[in-house]
């Protein structure tokens, strides 16, 4: 209809006029194609953002919903448990109103003792705490207690394991055994794996101190090398290169140190080489460099085995050029006899052969990994176990107790003999006797504590310190400095330590200094006794003192260097003193002090010049052991000495005649008055007649 309420109806010729007359328009007045306005990138990005801004819209209502419906079902099931624990059972009697109350009565222990328990779970308790709360407890066998000692045993465990090296092994080793190795085999066990994979460089400590500990106790060193073995394996099969090589570096200073068999290294080697591949090779060269010199030792044919393994591996050349690398420098390696890469240190070689317990382990037949020694379980007869395990410690590492009270008998016996000495001499109690103690108690006591300080010290200024605090009586200087010459003499290798320590205790008081030069004299006139270590250790710590001026040079006194007052063992010794002098001190520096002439007079056995023979021997005898520029002046003393001896003797001839001449005038005189002495007696008979 139109605007006046007419239809408007249109025939189709009309429509097609219509339609004619737009199309010639069209072509007429062609449209424009729509030209990008400038502002075209900014509607595009206006319309990103809308869009973006709508998403994050949509996503917040949703996420909103979803915690709203998350906290309705929380409600619901919340109130739903309320209600139940409301409501009473559905089948059964009722229970009597008494029964709840006393059930609930009965539970509230039982939760003060789970929150109790939980408190040692998990969270950090201070060591004070944790003694406070095991003295409360009565009941020392009781489940609580015995969660809570397991916490301690297991924080103990992990520290002294984390605090071990090569320097306090002794110490730490004493403080574990301290601890109940027996129930807590599996939380060491597990320590030092962890530890050992955290730090690989510290393989051949805690290899060490597991040795130590298998020495006494050869089921925790079972455990230990069953659980690697089996950890071996399941990193083999697993791919994991890097638990596979900690773990095979762990076995194999176990076999070093004695503890496993060199069976289960041949194993693995040859486990890793049957399918070679870049991997496995790395892991068996890596394995090889720490347990060849071993190998080469106690198993040659099975070592030559491998080598030729190695060979046709190269001669594949199927690996990468980095591998084959290391499979010559391997050769390399085995070329020098291992000579980088030692078994055992010095340090850490401290349990004798016969004494240590070698397990017998093979690869594919390695038991249980005993996983259940790792959680808490509680024990029926706990106090029991405990009194055992104590009995075991005091039996390993001593009881100290028993030192304790011997140090108060002692005490009381120095008291008692003090007292009586004091009655004696004032002169009450006649009847008394004076007893004197001829066993020595004191001094082995002295000398015992004198050695737990010295193992039990880090550094000398600590030792010096503690030997400091001992508070030292008049006379006891000797046992002290013959026992650090004792200590430094039994060590497997010389240790700077008791050097310093003998320097710094030369610098505090000059008693001890003149202890150390009659120690000196005393183990030079015994030295042939002593074995090739105990004099080399000795030789080095005397030549530290005499560099540092500790001791005074005058203790060269007893030495005569010559070929009738000298033994094997002595020139070894001198030997050593004089290198070790030569090394700190230089050349030069060492022969102006022999040459002092304040010092001259004590040097005269140890540079003889008074026979030629004894001056050729020492010359001799300085230049085989490489300080030949200490006998310049016996070289020209030996080169003027015939003329010398010649003027001696022309000397010598000279006195002699003047003494003849004197003689024979004095003979003349006596002649003389002989002769006149008889005429004066015949005269005066002739006038008496």
């Amino acid at each position: 209809m139109d605007g006046r309420g007419r239809s408007r109806s249109r025939s189709p010729e009309a429509r097609d006029d219509r339609k004619s007359r737009r199309s010639r328009s069209r072509e007429r007045y062609p449209r424009r194609p729509r030209s990008r306005s400038r502002d075209s990138p900014s509607r595009s990005r206006r319309r990103r953002r809308s869009r973006s801004r709508s998403e994050d819209r949509k996503r917040r209502r949703h996420d909103r919903s979803r915690s709203r419906s998350a906290e309705r079902s929380h409600r619901r099931r919340r109130d739903r448990s309320r209600s139940r624990s409301r409501d009473p059972p559905a089948r059964g009697p009722r229970p009597r109103d008494d029964k709840p109350a006393e059930a609930s009565a009965a539970d509230k222990p039982s939760d003060e003792k789970s929150k109790k328990i939980g408190m040692g779970v998990g969270a950090y308790i201070p060591p004070a705490k944790l003694k406070m709360m095991q003295d409360r407890i009565e009941d020392k066998g009781s489940e609580q207690y015995q969660r809570l000692t397991w916490e301690a045993l297991k924080k103990s465990i992990n520290g002294l394991i984390n605090k071990v090296n090569v320097a306090n092994i002794a110490q730490i080793a004493r403080e574990v055994f301290a601890e109940n190795l027996v129930r807590g085999r599996g939380l060491l066990a597990r320590a030092l794996m962890k530890a050992q994979a955290a730090s690989p460089s510290f393989t051949h400590v805690y290899a060490a101190l597991l040795a130590i500990i298998n020495s006494k106790l050869p089921q925790v060193g079972e455990l230990v090398l069953r659980r690697l073995v089996l950890q071996f394996r399941r990193s083999f099969r697993r791919n994991d290169k890097t638990l596979c090589l900690s773990s095979a570096r762990f076995v194999a200073h176990l076999v070093n140190q004695n503890v496993a068999h060199e069976i289960i290294v041949l194993e693995v080697l040859t486990l890793l080489l049957e399918r070679a591949t870049n991997d496995s090779v790395e892991v068996a060269i890596a394995l090889l460099k720490e347990v060849g010199a071993k190998l080469t030792d106690v198993c040659p044919r099975g070592m030559h085995g491998i080598f030729e393994r190695l060979r046709a591996i190269l001669n594949e050349a199927d690996l990468e050029k980095r591998v084959q690398y290391m499979i010559e420098v391997m050769f390399a390696v085995r070329k020098d006899k291992f000579k980088d890469h030692p078994d055992v240190i010095g340090e850490l070689n401290l349990v004798e052969e016969e004494d240590q317990t070698t397990h017998m382990i093979e690869l594919e037949d390695a038991g249980d990994q005993e996983t259940l020694l790792d959680v808490f379980k509680a024990d029926p007869d706990y106090l029991q176990n405990e009194e055992r395990y104590k009995a075991i410690k005091d039996e390993i590492v001593g009881s100290s107790d028993d030192e304790d009270s011997d140090d108060d008998d002692d005490s009381s016996d120095n008291e008692g003999e003090d007292g009586e000495g004091g009655a004696a001499a004032s002169g009450e109690g006649p009847g008394k006797l004076d007893i004197h103690d001829m066993t020595d108690t004191n001094v082995v006591a002295f000398r015992r504590t004198i050695y737990l300080t010295i193992q039990s010290s880090l550094t000398f200024e600590e030792c010096a310190h503690k030997l400091m605090k001992l508070e030292v009586k008049p006379g006891m200087e000797m046992p002290l400095c013959t026992m650090v010459l004792e200590c430094c003499a039994i060590s497997r290798t010389y240790e700077k330590f008791y050097g310093q320590l003998a320097e710094r205790l030369c610098m505090l008081k000059k008693e001890f200094q003149g202890s150390f030069a009659q120690l000196f004299k005393e183990q030079y006139e015994v030295i042939h006794r002593l074995e090739t270590k105990k004099l080399r250790n000795v030789a080095r710590m005397f030549s530290w003192t005499l560099y540092k001026d500790a001791c005074p040079w005058n203790i060269l006194e007893c030495i005569h260097l010559n070929e009738d007052e000298t033994t094997s063992s002595s020139r070894i010794f001198v030997k050593i003193l004089f290198q070790e002098l030569a090394e700190y001190m230089g050349l030069p520096k060492l022969n102006k002090r022999l040459k002092d002439p304040f010092l001259a007079p004590y040097f005269e056995g140890l540079m003889p010049r008074d026979n030629p023979k004894y001056t050729r021997f020492c010359i001799n005898f300085f230049t085989s052991i490489g300080c030949g520029g200490l006998t310049d002046d016996l070289r020209e003393h030996l080169k003027n000495a015939p003329k010398e001896i010649m003027a001696r003797r022309m000397q010598a001839a000279a006195e002699a005649a003047r003494q003849d001449s004197s003689s024979e005038s004095s003979s003349d005189s006596s002649d003389d008055e002989t002769s006149s002495s008889g005429s004066d007696s015949s005269s005066s008979d002739s006038d008496s007649d």
